[in-house]
């Protein structure tokens, strides 16, 4: 588990599973209160490291529908997640409106069990704020959590790459803009925790992706889906 350098923060990421995910734990260190960031591959290790850190889960966050995120049929594998956690813990799942009936498909989740979330709203975890930052592209309602300068991207920003725009519902015009526009503006020192182990680097910087990664780089739409192999619609 990596720790963050804030004190007011207690956040960890854990590589589970054999697609290199990565699931984040934020918590507050006053209250004690935890909510998990795509509770996938092994929920009885993610909720026992956090009973044994002394937080409870009272929320699940999920970054986008996909199984390896969220849990649920994916390449033959039966992949345990947000369903499984909430046999365990009270609390409730956290998803982007455009994906809530997704999320109910892939995970077997009903509506009782999710709060639909767009872009700008903010939810408390015990008294820490985190914001959602709707960034679709990879999928419909991809998006991304900022909480006291850390921006938990999911399958949207990666270390010196970004998310797959060939797979359905994916949309690569509306990845260029999730980018070069959401993410783009956000202050050079927030903190990237991407979904995926898919450099050596564990962690990035918004100031550093602006320089050294080339999906924030190109000038214009056109360049980007020109280099993406798609042409403008």
């Amino acid at each position: 588990m990596a720790e963050s350098s804030e004190r007011k923060i207690y956040l960890r990421q854990a590589q589970i599973g054999p697609m290199a995910n990565f699931v984040y734990l934020i918590g507050d260190p006053a209250t004690r209160k935890l909510a998990v960031v795509d509770p996938a591959w092994d929920v009885e290790a993610i909720r026992t490291y956090a009973e044994r850190e002394g937080y409870q889960i009272d929320k699940l966050l999920l970054t986008h529908y996909h199984p390896d995120h969220l849990g649920g049929h994916m390449m033959g594998q039966n992949i345990e997640g947000a369903a499984k956690m909430l046999e365990h813990v009270n609390a409730k799942v956290y998803v982007n409106k455009h994906e809530a009936d997704g999320v109910k498909q892939v995970a077997g989740l009903s509506d009782s069990d999710l709060v639909k979330v767009d872009a700008g709203d903010t939810v408390k975890v015990g008294e820490l704020e985190v914001k959602f930052l709707h960034t679709p592209g990879h999928t419909p309602g991809s998006q991304c959590f900022l909480v006291e300068g850390n921006l938990i991207s999911g399958d949207t920003l990666f270390v010196n790459s970004c998310g797959r725009v060939d797979l359905p519902g994916s949309d690569p015009e509306a990845m260029y803009h999730s980018l070069n526009d959401t993410l783009r503006n956000l202050d050079d020192s927030t903190v990237v925790y991407p979904g995926h182990a898919y450099s050596s680097e564990s962690s990035t910087t918004i100031g550093d992706q602006k320089r050294h990664n080339m999906y924030m780089r190109f000038p214009t739409l056109d360049d980007f889906l020109d280099a993406m192999g798609y042409a403008r619609r």
